[in-house]
């Protein structure tokens, strides 16, 4: 068996006309009606989003409705349904499908979903409008690992599909996988506050310090953070790990929310088993509208608050520097205020203070093995996780490292230029090939850069080497793929991906 699910291949047409039944009955039940002229018609007829789920037992189902709720609070028209019930013609029709499935077996598809390997997997289909995301369940103790999902997400592929997003992979359950699907929810559905579904256990780390890299430049600031642990057992991790950080408003913020709603920030409340100052609390919290929340009772209050969603950061250094460097840019609001996270760790903490850091293994970016060579791909503070890698590996000494770095101009906006530079000159940075779009008339971008090293990609590929790409998910990510494509052709970069030898870590 591999997986949360258990399966029983003699009744396998009995629970698939089971799942039939129940379907329906849930669909029509469900808050999230096929009906068009319920949700959607509320919501500008907007084509929904589909949410297709291959559960065995119910887990796959419960996540897909835990999906669906999300999205359909956000304001997103929603239609939900078991993978059998998709159909050839709403694969080609649909704009954009979340599949959330679960593996059984050594790789088999659970029962809600075997007509539909059958009927669809078997064959090729036309996919170049699909846009998709998997979220795909297994158990790292079995050698399919998620090979259902994998074999769907390859399939979606192949055929003409547009990733939304990389195929998030699920080890047991593992609560830090799932709230990474739920990051990429928030911004598939462009609200950014939405609650987790289990909020990380963090640790305390100390803001150490903090530089804005990029003054003067056309874009956004950007920061260099340091966080050093406050117990040195937290201290463990790898290149390619991510640090999930758990954000504050500002204290600016807090004081104008007590004021308006006539609160004492010093008064003790309890929450959650444990005492805490009020103001301590809300800065950690969603907030209601003041306007809502003046006609509370201060335990009224606190029992509508939940923990503010966690940020999420790649982390840009080793554990021997001894601290978490993070690269951030600010994000602003509408309003123009900044976003949550970037606010908090680039203006609104000081130097010093206490941070909540959890740290999340992120083990389909960690480097390749000693002897293969690797090209970086990265763009803005995508450079942060090639950094990592790059400080990983420069410490062995492994020299065969290519980076392909992209930015607005060489001036303002040559990310750790110092550190990259001196590497190149000591022989540990092989190539370092860089596309400043901004610094002449025709803009120049790494997937640019690609094509005119076509040869060398082959070469190094030839060799073994292993392709990593991290930056921007819309613009540098499917550029960057296609032109992979070209140059290697669209079948051997799909090998390449199934070997583990192409990875990305995009947002």
């Amino acid at each position: 068996m591999n997986g949360f699910e258990n399966t029983s291949a003699l009744i396998a047409a009995v629970l698939i006309a089971a799942w039939v039944v129940f379907t329906w009955h849930s669909l029509h039940s469900y808050a999230l009606r096929e009906n068009p002229e319920d949700k959607n018609a509320n919501k500008n007829d907007v084509p929904p989003l589909l949410i297709a789920y291959a559960s065995q037992t119910g887990f796959a189902e419960r996540l897909a409705k835990q999906t669906a709720d999300m999205l359909d609070k956000a304001g997103m028209p929603i239609k939900l349904l078991s993978l059998n019930m998709l159909s050839s013609e709403m694969l080609e029709k649909a704009g954009r499908i979340l599949f959330v499935v679960s593996t059984t077996g050594e790789g088999d598809p659970p029962d809600n979903a075997i007509a539909f390997a059958r009927r669809i997997l078997s064959k090729s289909a036309s996919l170049s409008t699909l846009h998709f995301g998997v979220l795909a369940l297994g158990d790292r103790e079995y050698v399919e690992f998620c090979g259902f999902g994998r074999r769907l997400d390859e399939w979606l592929r192949h055929n003409g599909g547009r990733p939304l997003f990389d195929c998030v992979e699920v080890d047991d359950g593992d609560a830090g996988a799932l709230r990474h699907w739920q990051h990429h929810l928030s911004l598939l559905s462009g609200q950014h506050d939405l609650p987790d579904w289990s909020p990380p256990r963090y640790a305390n780390w100390t803001l150490a310090a903090r530089e804005q890299l990029n003054i003067g430049s056309a874009g956004a600031a950007v920061f260099h953070v340091e966080l050093t642990p406050q117990d040195n057992e937290d201290c463990v991790w790898q290149a390619g790990d991510i640090a999930e950080i758990g954000p504050e408003h500002s204290a600016a913020a807090i004081r104008q929310f007590l004021e308006t709603c006539k609160l004492d920030g010093e008064q003790k409340v309890e929450n959650n088993g444990a005492t805490h100052m009020l103001s301590r609390l809300l800065a950690r919290s969603a907030l209601p509208s003041p306007n809502e929340a003046v006609d509370l009772s201060v335990p009224e209050l606190v029992a509508r608050l939940t923990p503010l969603p966690h940020r999420e950061y790649s982390i840009a250094s080793i554990p021997n520097d001894g601290a978490v460097h993070l690269l951030i840019r600010q994000m602003h609001r509408p309003d123009g205020s900044l976003g949550l996270g970037a606010g908090w760790l680039t203006e609104y903490a000081s130097i010093g203070a206490s941070v909540e850091l959890r740290l999340r293994r992120n083990s389909s970016f960690h480097a390749p093995a000693d002897d293969v060579p690797l090209i970086m791909i990265g763009n803005g503070t995508g450079i942060a996780g090639l950094r990592a890698l790059l400080k990983e590996r420069v410490g062995k000494p492994i020299t065969r490292n290519w980076l392909l770095f992209g930015e607005r101009n060489a001036a303002q906006d040559f990310h750790y230029r110092n550190e990259l530079q001196a590497w190149q000159a000591q022989g540990r940075l092989e190539r370092l090939d860089l596309a400043f779009s901004r610094d002449q008339a025709e803009p120049v971008y790494v997937q640019h850069r690609l094509r005119e090293h076509a040869g060398k990609i082959r070469e190094w590929l030839a060799a073994g080497a292993a392709i990593y790409v991290c930056g921007s998910l819309k613009g540098m990510a499917p550029a960057v793929n296609s032109a992979l494509a070209e140059i290697i052709g669209a079948d051997t970069l799909e090998s390449l991906s199934a070997q583990g030898r192409y990875r990305r870590d995009v947002y």
